[in-house]
């Protein structure tokens, strides 16, 4: 049986491509394997990561496309296309997609989010201020989340959550470091796994 092939989306650092990486190595991930990486910006350290686990790269970058979302996103298909993707995963992705793109691939892109959906979720809810909303609504216990992606942000079902408990010193860094240490490096791989499986299963009954 053919793996489910994978792109991994990415903007930045690549913490969670790293994850998805090691993950494959140790066998967490082993009904899918990451065919490509694609970057919306030429200068993220997560193509080095790619590059080093010999992952090839793509960079499709909208601010070099005349700033065209259309553009970007049939970049992105071409991608997608070349290398037979089956599934993709949004790790860090900064960039919004549109309905045009997700209705493309129905439950067919993931996505982790750091906090248990639906609190501090949607529009304006990325990166640190997700964590200082949850330190400023007081809220005992944040996590992540992982879920199908559609044309709502943060709106599609929900794959699987790990909850994290919040310190009474925590600050919106130090309660970042520890969602992705506790919660998205663990169940991002194991969503991956799920649906590549489901994905894979469903091959081999056509």
């Amino acid at each position: 049986m053919t793996k489910t092939k994978i792109a991994v989306l990415i903007s930045g650092g690549g913490t969670n491509l790293q994850a998805l990486i090691d993950a494959q190595k140790s066998g967490i991930i082993k009904s899918g394997e990451i065919a490509c990486v694609i970057s919306s910006q030429p200068d993220a350290y997560g193509l080095t990561r790619a590059k080093n686990a010999g992952i090839p790269t793509e960079v499709v970058c909208k601010r070099l496309l005349n700033g065209s979302q259309e553009l970007f996103e049939q970049g992105i298909i071409d991608v997608l296309d070349r290398f037979g993707i089956e599934l993709i995963v949004l790790a860090g992705f900064m960039s919004i997609l549109t309905e045009n793109f997700t209705s493309r691939y129905p439950e067919r892109i993931i996505n982790v989010h750091p906090s248990l959906i639906p609190s501090f979720c949607g529009k304006g809810f990325y990166g640190l201020r997700v964590h200082e909303a949850a330190l400023e609504y007081g809220v005992k216990v944040t996590g992540a989340t992982v879920h199908f992606v559609n044309e709502i942000p943060d709106g599609g079902r929900i794959i699987m959550q790990k909850p994290v408990a919040i310190r009474k010193n925590d600050t919106p860094e130090s309660l970042q470091k520890r969602v992705m240490k506790q919660a998205e490096w663990k169940i991002l791989p194991l969503s991956c796994e799920k649906v590549s499986k489901e994905i894979m299963d469903a091959k081999g009954k056509k």
